[in-house]
């Protein structure tokens, strides 16, 4: 509902809308293929007149500004959310600024990722005294005056008093009202009896000189309205996180809460992306043939529903949580069957494939038990790339040779994570690994073949126990990590290349999850993150090395107690070193609740700043203890300044930067200056009053807490080539290479007839991000192309790209195609969104390249920083 003062306005009751997760951890890659399947399914259902042109979120708890700029890509003109820091709401509720233009992009030229945005005024609840449902307490409105219950006169009284508070707020006559909550509408009669009988009694106050009119009506109208006020707004740069209800109550603790979830979201987004793009290079054939019939709708609507703000964020209940798992767990074999399919047609393959989704456990039936596999890498990125594969064996020594029969170098090791992992009965674990570095071409595969060698070939490397010395030092030709040999934590890091030098120490900590405390009952939870103390304790102050060197790899692995072991390694030819943590299963024998981080502490003079990605795209500069738009009084020094980390962590000054790419969505913070820290894992013992009723206390198959496997890499450079690196590994992580593997058959003991493929003529440049490639129809295809670098990344890589759609595909023919909005739902050309008058008008211009679709006789298409281009492209049949 919503109303306006005076008459000329109205009061709208709004009982629906668009809605979706913009929270911290979902990539813009999943917000986009989420989006636009349910803008396609409106389309195809109740034709492009009901194409949506306001979205709200009622229950997320922070918003991100890279859902803003996504937004209004995607053809909005408005932008409503429930949910905002009570002490910002204070504040905009004094200054009368609940809504205005908040500018999502630092890089896209305004107005393109401008959107209009406003704070409901009650979350997305009703106004006190007017809730009719099953779970409502206030009583029904009753206008019988011979009825002993008749109130109508007050409630008449109790809403204009309401309207008229509330008008207080907002700078127009028109003020919007929410009617309903969570789990209302269950009986919606009730709802719009009283309802009608509301807007009939409270106009009829007009003839006694009320200024009040009341109708039902929707987010867009109020829009309208609002745009033919011509006012001028005032303009948001930054975002809306962290978010907190209370003095106590900061919701951080959700961008770490349940990481196994979150890494099976992650991995699931990147073998979507596989499926979509084989479904394309490979046409129907990858739908039905040898390995049956399937699809990748079916993992495409698990990972739409993944999204849920209560979901991929980690605050359902576990039997929910279970539930989410479950249907990620049937797309996944349901795209294996695609990928598998279309392999085998695009290879020519013989071989029996396979998938083998448990590595991260280090289980893989097929390399573990043939003497002789193949190994297909796919690529789903517009370059090529270098990929070090890790697979378990049993044996010994072995040979790798690639798809021409060129052998290459290989390593086996034995395994550290061995025997930390609940196998079942029937299962012996490997006890070695094979590391071998492949490569392939962009939007292909490479394939590489394993035998096992009963000759003196690629032995394992021994691991050697560290005994107090000085220092251990491994190196590769662009890095240098050096140990305390006493202590067995990383002491420094060298850039080889540049020659910066910097001392890094990392250790693992962790927060105690407060219980509550006579100063005030929150707890830390699954939405919460609340520790008892702002100094975590370190698991151990020093941790038992060994050392594993070889040609292609050197590692330390380090050993800090029982339930916390780590990995630091160095590739050959990698720009970054390599943390793999194991942390688990978090003890709760002393009835503490933990909340466990790795944190990286560096002499950097930082001054109180850091970096934080926006999903995945555009950083945000963060100060500690300080909020751009609004003065902050923080109760909670900790949680007050933890942010969303979906990919990157940084923090810099004049001459180096330090950066930690992730390997899923997590929280993070630089609690002081040349430190950073992120949170990898929780295990806590009450709930925090949020609505999931449950403890945060996961477990695993055996019966004990969750065992969370993760990875970070960590950059030194120059802050002018810090992007260069980070980025390309961040979209590396983002969209992450698939393995399938191949048990031989008699036959087939030789490289298949096409061991090499590429979906693309020639390489796209680096800064070129192939962001969507998926079936549209029988003869299209959906395109996006997106160039990943802001403005001022780098000299090369932020410059215009052109590239010729006619020519981008080896195995495609492009007939023509049409520029959509990012949302793929209505043609570019076609796009008019509402205009605004911004406090910053005069300083703002539109770009014709930003702006203006290609011309579909022209299939040249230019890419700008941070731009994302989105095609509908006919070809021949796929």
């Amino acid at each position: 509902m919503y109303c306006s003062m005076p008459c000329a306005g109205q009061l709208e009751f709004i009982n629906g809308g668009w809605c979706m997760n913009d929270e911290a951890t979902p990539t813009y890659i999943d917000i986009i293929d989420q989006m636009t399947l349910g803008l396609r399914f409106l389309n195809d259902t109740f034709g492009i007149g009901a194409r949506p042109l306001v979205a709200w979120h009622i229950d997320p708890f922070g918003h991100s500004r890279e859902q803003a700029s996504l937004f209004a890509q995607m053809g909005f003109d408005g932008f409503f959310f429930g949910r905002l820091d009570y002490q910002d709401k204070e504040k905009r509720q004094k200054e009368k600024n609940m809504e205005g233009v908040w500018r999502g992009s630092a890089n896209l030229n305004p107005p393109s990722a401008d959107l209009f945005t406003g704070v409901l005024p009650n979350g997305y609840n009703p106004p006190d005294g007017f809730c009719w449902d099953q779970l409502c307490a206030d009583e029904p409105i009753v206008d019988d005056k011979n009825s002993r219950e008749y109130n109508k006169e007050k409630f008449v009284s109790l809403f204009l008093e309401t309207a008229k508070k509330q008008s207080k707020y907002y700078k127009t006559n028109h003020i919007i009202m929410t009617m309903g909550s969570d789990f209302q509408y269950e009986n919606a009669n009730v709802w719009f009896k009283n309802m009608d009988k509301l807007i009939k009694h409270v106009n009829e106050k007009q003839k006694d000189g009320s200024k009040v009119n009341v109708f039902y009506s929707t987010p867009s109208c109020y829009l309208q309205d609002l745009n033919k006020a011509k006012l001028t707004w005032s303009v948001k740069y930054d975002d809306f996180f962290p978010y907190a209800d209370s003095a106590h109550s900061f919701w951080t603790g959700y961008f770490t809460s349940r990481p196994a979830l979150k890494r099976y979201v992650r991995r699931s987004s990147a073998l979507l992306q596989v499926c979509n793009q084989l479904e394309v290079l490979a046409g129907t054939q990858a739908n039905k043939g040898p390995y049956g019939r399937a699809e990748s709708t079916v993992l495409r609507q698990a990972m739409a529903v993944a999204q849920h703000h209560d979901a991929v964020t980690g605050t359902e209940k576990q039997h929910v949580a279970n539930d989410y798992a479950w249907q990620l767990s049937r797309g996944w074999l349901a795209c294996e069957t695609v990928i598998k399919n279309a392999l085998y047609n695009l290879s020519g393959n013989t071989d029996k494939l396979s998938i083998c989704p448990l590595l991260n456990i280090s289980l893989c039936s097929v390399t573990e038990s043939e003497k002789q596999f193949r190994v297909m890498l796919y690529n789903p990125l517009g370059r090529e790339i270098a990929w070090n594969v890790r697979v378990p064996v049993q044996g010994r020594a072995y040979t790798v040779a690639n798809h021409a029969g060129k052998p290459l170098d290989s390593q086996v090791m034995p395994q550290f994570f061995l025997g930390l992992y609940h196998h079942g009965k029937s299962h012996k674990p490997s006890v070695n690994e094979l590391v071998f570095q492949a490569s392939a071409p962009p939007l292909g595969f490479s394939t590489y073949t394993v035998t096992s060698q009963k000759g003196n070939v690629a032995r394992p490397s021994p691991p050697q126990r560290v005994q107090h010395q000085e220092v251990i030092v491994i190196q590769n030709e662009h890095l240098q990590l050096t140990f305390n040999g006493t202590t067995g934590l990383l002491s420094s890091m060298k850039n080889l290349d540049s020659g910066l030098f910097l001392p890094v120490v990392q250790n693992f900590y962790w927060y105690q999850g407060s219980k509550g405390n006579a100063e005030n009952i929150q707890t830390s939870g699954a939405y919460i993150f609340r520790p008892n103390v702002s100094t975590p304790l370190p698991i151990s102050p020093k941790a038992q090395l060994d050392v594993v060197k070889g040609r292609l790899v050197e590692e330390v692995r380090q050993t800090f107690s029982p339930w916390c072991q780590q990995v630091v390694r160095l590739y050959q030819g990698s720009r970054h070193a390599e943390f793999e943590w194991h942390v688990g299963s978090i003890p709760i024998v002393d009835h503490l609740g933990r909340e466990i981080i790795t944190r990286f502490d560096t002499p950097l003079r930082t001054k109180g700043l850091f970096l934080t990605d926006a999903n995945g795209r555009e950083m945000l500069t963060r100060r500690r203890n300080f909020r751009p738009t609004w003065k902050l009084n923080n109760s909670e020094p900790v949680a007050g300044n933890y942010y969303p980390i979906t990919s990157t962590l940084a923090m810099k000054d004049e001459k180096a930067q330090v950066t930690l790419v992730t390997d899923r969505s997590q929280g993070g913070s630089s609690m002081k200056d040349g430190s950073l820290e992120l949170m990898i894992h929780r295990r806590l013992l009450f709930d925090d009053f949020r609505g999931v009723g449950e403890a945060l206390n996961e477990t695993g198959a055996n019966g004990q807490g969750l065992t969370i496997r993760g990875r970070h890499l960590l950059f030194l450079a120059p802050p002018d080539s810090s992007a260069r690196l980070s980025r390309l590994a961040g979209e590396l992580q983002l969209s992450e290479p698939q393995l399938v593997f191949g048990t031989l058959h008699k036959k087939s003991r030789h490289p298949y007839k096409d061991g090499e493929f590429s979906g693309l003529r020639v390489a796209l440049p680096a800064s070129v991000h192939v962001l969507s490639l998926s079936r549209w129809d029988a003869h299209t295809l959906l395109l996006r192309l997106e160039l990943q670098f802001e403005k001022h990344d780098d000299r090369n890589l932020s410059r215009t790209v052109t590239i010729n759609i006619a020519r981008m595909f080896s195995t495609l023919d492009v007939e023509s195609f049409k520029e959509m909005t990012l949302g793929a739902n209505l043609r570019l050309k076609d796009l008019h969104r509402l205009s605004w008058d911004t406090v910053e008008r005069e300083n703002e211009h539109r770009s014709k390249a930003m702006q203006e679709p290609t011309d579909p006789s022209d299939m040249m298409v230019t890419l700008q920083p941070m731009q994302i281009r989105t095609f509908l492209v006919r070809t021949k049949a796929l």
